[in-house]
């Protein structure tokens, strides 16, 4: 969003007349799909086998709900009557009955858990392409925390399958179960449904306090992820600056904020369950009571009454089967909306079509009005190595986020070449731009592989930009050399070798125009020279910019530009900017 000048107190937008040039308007960013729609979608992706799954627990559901009808029938027309034959008929029905229930929710289940673990994957691989999305997205999200939603969310959010599964299953036994009862007494079956209709909307009360506990409880959880990431991979940081004293005592308020989450998720979950046990505990006592009645008025056989209770009985487990689908549900929708908040979140650059990058490329900033830069106007010839000073760091984050094209919506125009930044197609801007960021990022792998990035450079390029970074002793002193293999972020190489492996690597893909952002913070003044030197001859001929305040670099640098409050303020080269500007002098000489 554009900044404000504090010289001058004026705010300038980012919008323009219709008649001034400038990036065509941003698309407005995508609503992130709701619950509803995550879910339909889940179910939508697995029907064949989902169908085949609900007809078969409903099947198993059917036949469990006939078991008491049947003992009742066998009751009533084979033991009281002392029909032998009947018995062993009724007997070999049972037999029957009792396979197809159980073959029903062997395979059943087989096709509702094989779908749920399929549609996990499917969350988990849709939650790693909008994390590799190479536009980047506007999640919101630390590394720990959009973890915590590719494994956790992911994994909660597909238990709705779960949660209809079942639900078909238990209504499947509420109506078979209510529809014997109607046959044998109108009243009972209608006590039925009223305490049906009872647990339902008891259940609809609780619901939408479980999912904004569950939801709470997910974000704190990701909280403290994030933060265990985070401290994992400062430690040593911590431990050189004695922090940890501190870091400590930030995670432990983190971990007993998602604590109390956690607690008030138990607590609406043990509500639920108990107003879920309550109502079937008493639903089943008073149709048994009722029943028992109808028996010694004679209204009810003595098979009809062991139907009625078992019914009773049977009927209570299908009640507290909706209760604890709601449960699953209501955990399922907080985790869906954290899931769809990460993939459906709007992506950072919104790239044009031209695939053709511009050959002998130039940089130019027309009027740029983003965050704290007000109506910046810079231009980075071609063949020539330019400086920028800010005396505001805001100011240098706020030019690396246009120039990396991470400020979607800024003001003003980007040229490279004299190509407007906006119409060029992602692979063909990130082929003529490189923007190396100051904390540089190495993976777990061999040095070789950090400086080539995939591509196929050659040992004597490598070794021109290892030499060009001064970094030529690093690889020297190690044993193995280029194959030397690198721990996670780089945590086996210290502050300065990490940063001169960085700008290796930037300056190996030879990109027409490379910027750099204070790339010598972390080394001493001998290799700082060293660099500052190395880095003009190694660049000539091409578009380099270097965000700096170090002397030995502006030195070196062709023209240097003074930023401030958002504007350039002056250019010269570093010795008439230091023999004239007081600011200047107190910025950079050391």
């Amino acid at each position: 969003m554009p900044g404000s000048s504090p010289s001058s107190g004026t705010t300038r937008t980012a919008d323009r007349p219709p008649d001034a040039s400038g990036p065509d308007p941003v698309p407005a960013p995508p609503v992130p799909r709701s619950p509803r729609a995550v879910f339909a979608a889940s179910l939508r992706r697995h029907r064949g086998r989902l169908s085949v799954g609900w007809l078969l627990l409903a099947l198993h559901q059917a036949a469990e709900a006939a078991v008491p009808i049947a003992i009742g029938l066998i009751i009533d027309r084979a033991v009281a009557t002392g029909d032998l034959t009947a018995l062993s008929w009724s007997v070999a029905a049972l037999a029957v009955l009792f396979t197809v229930l159980t073959l029903a929710y062997r395979f059943g289940s087989r096709q509702g858990v094989t779908s749920l673990e399929r549609e996990a994957h499917l969350l988990r691989v849709e939650v790693a392409h909008a994390a590799l999305d190479p536009r980047g997205r506007r999640t919101g999200l630390r590394t720990g925390e959009l973890l915590a939603v590719a494994s956790s969310d992911t994994q909660r959010t597909s238990l709705v399958i779960r949660a209809v599964s079942l639900a078909i299953a238990a209504v499947t036994a509420i109506v078979v179960s209510s529809v014997a009862l109607l046959v044998i007494d109108v009243p009972l079956g209608l006590g039925v449904l009223a305490g049906v209709t009872l647990s339902v909307f008891l259940n609809g009360r609780v619901g939408p306090r479980l999912t904004r506990h569950s939801a709470a409880l997910q974000q704190a959880t990701g909280h403290v992820t994030a933060m265990a990431a985070d401290l994992l991979g400062g430690l040593r940081t911590l431990r050189g600056i004695g922090a940890r004293s501190a870091a400590s005592d930030r995670y432990r308020a983190t971990g007993q904020e998602a604590l109390r989450a956690g607690l008030r998720a138990a607590t609406t979950t043990g509500l639920h369950q108990g107003v879920t046990a309550a109502v079937s505990g008493l639903f089943l006592a008073g149709v048994a009571a009722f029943a028992g009645w109808s028996a010694l008025t004679g209204r009810l056989t003595v098979g009809q009454l062991v139907t009625v209770v078992g019914l009773a009985q049977f009927i209570a487990e299908p009640l507290r089967t909706l209760g604890f689908c709601g449960q699953m549900a209501a955990g399922a929708r907080a985790s869906a909306r954290r899931w769809a908040g990460a993939v459906d979140a709007a992506p950072e650059t919104f790239p044009g079509t031209r695939a053709t990058p511009p050959g002998q490329a130039d940089l130019m900033l027309r009027d740029v009005v983003h965050r704290s830069l007000d109506g910046l106007e810079l231009h980075a010839p071609h063949g020539a190595l330019t400086a920028v000073v800010t005396h505001d760091p805001r100011d240098a984050d706020a030019l690396l986020a246009v120039v990396s094209g991470q400020a979607a919506g800024h003001g003003g125009e980007v040229l490279i070449g004299g190509v407007p930044a906006a119409e060029l197609s992602l692979d063909a801007r990130r082929s003529t731009v490189l923007v190396e960021q100051h904390d540089v990022a190495l993976f777990e792998g061999s040095l070789r592989a950090n400086l080539t990035a995939g591509a196929g450079h050659g040992d004597a390029a490598i070794a021109r930009a290892v030499t060009a970074a001064a970094a030529d002793d690093i690889v020297s002193q190690l044993p193995a050399g280029l194959e030397h293999q690198v721990t996670e972020r780089g945590g086996s190489l210290s502050g300065g070798q990490r940063q001169r492996i960085g700008l290796a690597r930037a300056l190996l893909a030879a990109p027409p125009v490379l910027v750099l952002h204070e790339p010598t913070t972390a080394v001493d003044a001998v290799t700082e020279e060293a660099i500052a030197s190395r880095l003009a001859a190694h660049r000539r001929g091409h578009c380099t910019v270097v965000i700096t305040s170090s002397p030995a670099v502006l030195a070196r640098a062709d023209r240097v530009v003074v930023i401030e409050d958002g504007r350039v303020a002056r250019t010269g080269t570093h010795a008439q900017l230091a023999a004239s500007d007081p600011a200047y002098q107190k910025a950079v000489l050391r």
